[in-house]
């Protein structure tokens, strides 16, 4: 046989068999990265509902919430409390929980691209440190709420039933819907 013979030149570089076993192993790795699918797949789908959830909480809901404290709530628990410390207090308190509000929207903005993505099934990078500082600020925001203005405001509200039964009104009529007039 010449030595410029493929079959020969084939031999001397690597003994036939060999190729095989290198393939089965290149397959046999991507076959093992392939099990994890399903897993992938669960977590993806996940991931997709919780952003959706999550695009769904902050709009309409959460940007409504505050919404309503601030036009009905507060203006509320304000007018009702007794003039001097407790007016002083409960200013402080609201605007407090106001600039919470704000915060929360904002880093709310910074992360919703991403989320929206998510939720689209889309590529999406969601920056960690945001979505942490978004939960921790609103857990915590929710914290003094329930525990120091809530107990507060139904304190103030309770000393007159008119004035819980009106803001139970304006609550509501914030929320129907306009009529559709005609002339």
């Amino acid at each position: 046989m010449n030595a410029s013979s493929p079959v020969q030149s084939l031999d001397q570089r690597e003994p036939p068999l060999s190729g095989f076993s290198r393939c089965h192993d290149g397959i046999l790795s991507r076959l093992e990265s392939f099990a994890q699918l399903p897993a992938l797949s669960a977590a993806a789908e996940r991931a997709r509902q919780v952003a959706g959830d999550t695009v769904v909480l902050f709009e309409p809901l959460v940007l409504q919430h505050h919404a309503d404290e601030e036009a009905e709530l507060f203006v509320a628990v304000l007018r009702s409390a007794t003039p001097g410390q407790e007016t002083t207090w409960v200013s402080a308190m609201v605007q407090r929980l106001t600039v919470e509000h704000r915060n929360i929207e904002a880093l709310w903005k910074q992360v919703k691209p991403s989320v929206k993505a998510a939720a689209a099934g889309k590529p999406a990078d969601p920056d960690p440190a945001a979505i942490a500082e978004l939960v921790s600020r609103y857990q915590s925001h929710a914290q003094f709420e329930e525990q120091e203005f809530l107990p507060l405001a139904r304190q103030i509200l309770g000393r007159d039933s008119n004035h819980l039964a009106a803001l139970g009104l304006a609550l509501h009529m914030r929320h129907v819907p306009l009529p559709v007039g005609y002339i």
